[in-house]
């Protein structure tokens, strides 16, 4: 092996988050609670954020239990108070933070033509609002810390295409996550300049609280629709904002990456 070769570091090293804290909205359950884990494993200090606090206590348990550092807030992503007072209470905790996953999200099943106005309100304050409010919350510290930081913000392939209306009539969900896609892209070119690095995910079907109901009923029809004909496992996701939150991804921003099987090749 040449000196310069063996000067380099260890790739897996670039997956290494030690001495890094990380806020995962909506962490208490299903693709957050498996990112949490994710970032923890790879050594970040993780702050778990939600309205409901009891199941973030569980996920903060079994981070510690493993080894890793973690705190447990409530906090509502639609109120900017409370997402001001989340972030500085992980300030004081865990100091800087240095990686943000928007995953708090909210759905509502009806067709187009029959979607209650305020439930249509509801899950676009959520998932659009709270997104960009803990964005720019965020946002702000790192531009001011002036050291950089990642931003990944979890849509779905239902913000890439229009869904079976067989058994996805989300207009609300599917509108909202096309903006977090949209958003991500004007905050990865807005922040660029600061060192900041915006990407987003796009999941397809994982068996998750939300999507349990719908994938119980149609899930012959489901793996159908996926070429890899099988749903999304933890590991799935895990290695996905991993790359996105490490320093393997330094040189992506302002990207989608689809993780759903291969749903949307069709």
């Amino acid at each position: 092996m040449s000196t310069e070769a063996g000067a380099r570091a260890n790739a897996l090293d670039l997956f290494r988050l030690d001495g890094k804290t990380a806020v995962v909205t909506g962490g208490g359950r299903g693709l957050g609670q498996y990112m949490a884990e994710a970032l923890s494993d790879a050594g970040a200090s993780v702050v778990l954020c939600s309205r409901k606090k009891e199941a973030l206590d569980e996920v903060k348990t079994e981070i510690e239990g493993r080894g890793g550092k973690a705190l447990a807030l409530s906090c509502d992503v639609t109120d900017p108070e409370d997402v001001d007072r989340a972030v500085a209470e992980t300030e004081e905790a865990f100091g800087a933070i240095d990686v943000l996953v928007n995953n708090s999200g909210a759905t509502w099943g009806a067709p187009a033509e029959e979607m209650p106005l305020e439930k249509f309100d509801q899950v676009v304050r959520v998932n659009v609002r709270g997104t960009f409010l803990m964005s720019q919350a965020v946002g702000r510290r790192m531009i001011e810390r002036g050291e950089g930081g990642r931003i990944v913000n979890i849509s779905s392939v239902a913000g890439l295409i229009g869904g079976d209306p067989e058994y996805m009539q989300t207009i609300g969900y599917n509108t909202s996550k096309g903006a977090v896609i949209s958003m991500t892209r004007s905050l990865a070119t807005s922040w660029a300049k600061h060192g900041i690095n915006v990407n987003a995910i796009a999941p397809g079907w994982f068996p998750t609280k939300m999507s349990g109901g719908l994938i119980e009923q149609f899930e012959d029809k489901m793996l159908g629709d996926i070429p890899l004909h099988r749903f999304g496992n933890p590991e799935d996701i895990k290695g996905a904002v991993l790359f996105l939150t490490s320093p393997a991804a330094a040189y992506v921003t302002g990207q989608t990456v689809v993780v759903d099987g291969g749903a949307t090749v069709w």
